[in-house]
């Protein structure tokens, strides 16, 4: 994804595709994407929809709530056919975008629809970006610490482990991925 507005946007449809939602639950299924420490206000959320409604990649429909003290209505999000157009349309791209760490996660969070060729070069894009950071992070560590604080060598290892760890089971889903061709 290019930006944080079309990651959102690809995150929204993709929800979207899967059934209607309001914005609550549409909130709260976002925040599972993202984690609980990206957590995405309605401030965020509501002008996102609104321009995807002026764009044409939602409709809005206005349900009446029974039961309960309030008899307001609740408006319910769904995908247009120019949505589902358009969301097709992300799922076939590739590229750098596709496997930094924002723009994988939410890729990765739609990889059913997303056809195999492309799952095949996010996951292979992300394992080399991995490998180069793993290398940088590396060279650092093995550098002479004097100077330099103690606990950002121990973020710096950290960080190698952790993209180690994440370079294995890339390797584990790119072997999956070609094995169910």
């Amino acid at each position: 994804m290019r930006s944080r507005t079309e990651s959102l946007e690809f995150a929204l449809l993709g929800l979207l595709s899967q059934n209607p939602l309001h914005g609550y639950e549409l909130r709260k299924r976002i925040g599972s994407i993202y984690g609980p420490f990206r957590a995405l206000s309605f401030s965020v959320l509501y002008p996102a929809l609104r321009r995807m409604l002026e764009a044409g990649l939602l409709q809005e429909q206005s349900i009446s709530e029974r039961g309960g003290i309030s008899r307001r209505s609740r408006i319910v999000y769904a995908i247009s056919d120019s949505g589902k157009k358009r969301f097709t349309q992300l799922t076939e791209n590739s590229g750098p975008d596709s496997w930094d760490d924002e723009g994988f996660e939410v890729r990765f969070a739609f990889f059913s629809p997303t056809p195999r060729s492309n799952r095949l070069k996010i996951l292979e894009g992300r394992l080399r970006r991995l490998e180069e950071k793993a290398q940088i992070l590396r060279s650092e560590l093995e550098r002479d610490p004097t100077g330099v604080d103690k606990y950002l060598i121990e973020w710096r290892r950290h960080s190698l482990e952790s993209a180690e760890r994440e370079i294995v089971w890339l390797e584990e889903m790119i072997r999956s991925e070609r094995k169910s061709s």
